[in-house]
Protein backbone atom coordinates (compact mmCIF):
# COMPACT_ATOMS: atom_id res chain seq x y z
CA UNK A 1 0.00 0.00 0.00
CA UNK A 2 3.11 2.75 0.75
CA UNK A 3 4.71 1.46 -2.18
CA UNK A 4 1.55 2.91 -4.14
CA UNK A 5 1.54 5.60 -2.59
CA UNK A 6 5.05 6.54 -3.53
CA UNK A 7 4.42 5.53 -7.20
CA UNK A 8 1.80 8.01 -7.03
CA UNK A 9 3.14 10.49 -6.12
CA UNK A 10 6.49 10.05 -8.02
CA UNK A 11 4.34 9.91 -11.33
CA UNK A 12 2.16 13.48 -10.20
CA UNK A 13 5.72 15.07 -9.45
CA UNK A 14 7.39 13.58 -12.94
CA UNK A 15 3.84 15.33 -13.95
CA UNK A 16 4.00 18.54 -12.88
CA UNK A 17 8.07 18.54 -14.36
CA UNK A 18 7.06 18.22 -17.40
CA UNK A 19 4.37 20.22 -17.47
CA UNK A 20 6.36 22.72 -16.47
CA UNK A 21 9.14 21.53 -18.99
CA UNK A 22 6.63 21.05 -21.94
CA UNK A 23 5.59 24.35 -21.58
CA UNK A 24 9.10 26.12 -21.56
CA UNK A 25 9.82 24.20 -24.33
CA UNK A 26 6.57 24.95 -26.50
CA UNK A 27 6.83 28.65 -25.82
CA UNK A 28 10.36 29.35 -26.67
CA UNK A 29 11.66 30.56 -29.91
CA UNK A 30 13.19 28.32 -32.37
CA UNK A 31 17.37 28.03 -32.27
CA UNK A 32 18.90 29.35 -35.13
CA UNK A 33 21.60 26.72 -35.76
CA UNK A 34 20.45 23.42 -36.89
CA UNK A 35 22.13 21.26 -34.50
CA UNK A 36 21.03 23.44 -32.06
CA UNK A 37 17.84 22.65 -33.61
CA UNK A 38 17.85 19.01 -34.15
CA UNK A 39 18.99 19.26 -30.13
CA UNK A 40 16.08 21.41 -29.44
CA UNK A 41 13.72 19.06 -31.22
CA UNK A 42 14.75 15.65 -29.74
CA UNK A 43 14.45 16.93 -26.35
CA UNK A 44 10.88 17.99 -27.31
CA UNK A 45 9.83 14.24 -28.83
CA UNK A 46 11.29 12.72 -25.49
CA UNK A 47 8.99 15.45 -23.18
CA UNK A 48 6.46 14.76 -25.73
CA UNK A 49 6.30 10.89 -25.02
CA UNK A 50 7.62 11.43 -21.20
CA UNK A 51 4.43 13.32 -20.96
CA UNK A 52 2.49 10.98 -23.03
CA UNK A 53 3.43 7.90 -21.06
CA UNK A 54 2.55 9.87 -17.43
CA UNK A 55 -1.22 10.40 -19.49
CA UNK A 56 -0.83 6.97 -19.75
CA UNK A 57 -0.31 5.61 -16.44
CA UNK A 58 -2.80 8.64 -15.37
CA UNK A 59 -5.28 6.80 -17.69
CA UNK A 60 -4.61 3.34 -16.08
CA UNK A 61 -5.13 4.30 -12.63
CA UNK A 62 -8.07 5.66 -13.03
CA UNK A 63 -9.78 2.59 -14.96
CA UNK A 64 -11.08 5.19 -17.58
CA UNK A 65 -11.84 3.76 -21.10
CA UNK A 66 -10.51 5.02 -24.60
CA UNK A 67 -14.14 7.27 -24.70
CA UNK A 68 -14.10 8.33 -21.15
CA UNK A 69 -10.27 9.81 -21.65
CA UNK A 70 -11.20 11.47 -24.73
CA UNK A 71 -13.83 13.47 -22.12
CA UNK A 72 -11.63 13.50 -18.65
CA UNK A 73 -7.61 14.18 -20.56
CA UNK A 74 -8.74 18.08 -21.61
CA UNK A 75 -10.20 18.68 -18.45
CA UNK A 76 -7.31 17.19 -16.40
CA UNK A 77 -4.87 19.29 -18.67
CA UNK A 78 -6.86 22.24 -17.79
CA UNK A 79 -6.83 21.57 -13.91
CA UNK A 80 -3.17 20.86 -14.47
CA UNK A 81 -2.26 24.26 -16.24
CA UNK A 82 -4.82 26.33 -13.41
CA UNK A 83 -2.85 24.88 -10.94
CA UNK A 84 0.55 25.40 -12.32
CA UNK A 85 -0.49 28.98 -12.65
CA UNK A 86 -0.95 29.10 -9.29
CA UNK A 87 1.79 28.45 -7.90
CA UNK A 88 3.13 31.29 -8.96
CA UNK A 89 3.20 30.61 -13.09
CA UNK A 90 6.69 30.01 -13.06
CA UNK A 91 8.50 28.10 -15.58
CA UNK A 92 11.92 27.00 -16.58
CA UNK A 93 11.51 29.85 -18.95
CA UNK A 94 10.63 32.58 -16.36
CA UNK A 95 13.89 32.23 -14.91
CA UNK A 96 17.37 32.65 -15.88
CA UNK A 97 18.46 30.83 -18.32
CA UNK A 98 21.06 33.80 -19.05
CA UNK A 99 18.29 36.46 -20.04
CA UNK A 100 16.36 39.26 -18.12
CA UNK A 101 13.01 40.05 -18.26
CA UNK A 102 13.27 42.80 -20.77
CA UNK A 103 14.74 40.14 -23.18
CA UNK A 104 11.39 37.95 -22.68
CA UNK A 105 9.03 40.51 -23.00
CA UNK A 106 8.54 39.21 -26.86
CA UNK A 107 7.20 35.71 -24.93
CA UNK A 108 3.76 37.72 -24.19
CA UNK A 109 1.50 35.87 -26.91
CA UNK A 110 2.40 32.74 -25.24
CA UNK A 111 1.86 33.53 -21.74
CA UNK A 112 -0.80 33.50 -19.17
CA UNK A 113 -1.90 36.39 -17.34
CA UNK A 114 -0.14 35.74 -14.10
CA UNK A 115 3.13 34.83 -15.99
CA UNK A 116 2.75 38.54 -17.84
CA UNK A 117 2.08 40.24 -14.27
CA UNK A 118 4.82 37.93 -12.63
CA UNK A 119 7.59 38.77 -15.65
CA UNK A 120 6.18 42.97 -15.25
CA UNK A 121 6.91 42.20 -11.65
CA UNK A 122 10.62 40.36 -11.89
CA UNK A 123 11.77 43.61 -14.74
CA UNK A 124 10.59 45.84 -11.74
CA UNK A 125 12.31 43.87 -9.36
CA UNK A 126 15.16 43.91 -11.66
CA UNK A 127 16.17 47.28 -11.34
CA UNK A 128 17.11 48.34 -7.81
CA UNK A 129 16.04 52.03 -8.38
CA UNK A 130 12.05 51.06 -9.25
CA UNK A 131 9.86 53.08 -7.29
CA UNK A 132 8.22 51.29 -4.71
CA UNK A 133 4.74 52.43 -5.22
CA UNK A 134 5.29 51.17 -8.70
CA UNK A 135 6.53 47.63 -7.20
CA UNK A 136 3.41 47.62 -5.00
CA UNK A 137 1.17 48.07 -7.90
CA UNK A 138 2.61 45.72 -9.93
CA UNK A 139 2.65 43.00 -7.03
CA UNK A 140 -0.78 43.42 -6.49
CA UNK A 141 -1.83 42.73 -9.99
CA UNK A 142 0.45 39.80 -9.92
CA UNK A 143 -1.46 38.97 -6.85
CA UNK A 144 -5.19 39.77 -8.87
CA UNK A 145 -4.35 37.58 -11.32
CA UNK A 146 -2.62 34.40 -9.14
CA UNK A 147 -6.24 34.98 -7.26
CA UNK A 148 -8.21 34.61 -10.44
CA UNK A 149 -6.41 31.28 -11.92
CA UNK A 150 -7.33 30.07 -8.12
CA UNK A 151 -10.70 31.06 -9.02
CA UNK A 152 -11.19 29.17 -12.23
CA UNK A 153 -8.70 26.44 -10.74
CA UNK A 154 -11.46 25.60 -8.44
CA UNK A 155 -14.24 25.53 -11.05
CA UNK A 156 -12.37 23.56 -13.52
CA UNK A 157 -11.78 20.74 -10.50
CA UNK A 158 -15.34 21.05 -9.86
CA UNK A 159 -16.27 20.12 -13.08
CA UNK A 160 -13.96 17.54 -13.51
CA UNK A 161 -14.87 16.01 -10.27
CA UNK A 162 -18.92 15.88 -11.59
CA UNK A 163 -17.92 13.24 -14.10
CA UNK A 164 -15.93 10.87 -11.74
CA UNK A 165 -16.36 8.01 -9.99
CA UNK A 166 -15.71 7.85 -6.34
CA UNK A 167 -12.78 6.20 -7.15
CA UNK A 168 -11.62 8.08 -9.86
CA UNK A 169 -12.15 11.16 -7.82
CA UNK A 170 -9.89 9.46 -5.18
CA UNK A 171 -6.81 9.03 -7.51
CA UNK A 172 -6.79 12.60 -8.65
CA UNK A 173 -6.83 13.52 -4.81
CA UNK A 174 -3.97 11.44 -4.61
CA UNK A 175 -1.82 12.74 -7.95
CA UNK A 176 -2.98 16.32 -6.14
CA UNK A 177 -5.19 17.05 -9.36
CA UNK A 178 -8.38 17.94 -6.47
CA UNK A 179 -8.24 18.98 -3.55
Amino acid sequence: MRRSKVVCLLAVAAMAALGLIGQALSQESRPAESRETRGSDRMRERIEQFRQQAAGRLKEALGATDDEWKILQPKIENVQTLARQTQGGASLRTFGRGRNAADRSDEGASQSDVEKKMLALTKLLENKDANPRDIKTALAAYREARDKAKEELAKAQKELGEILTVRQEAQLVIWRLLD
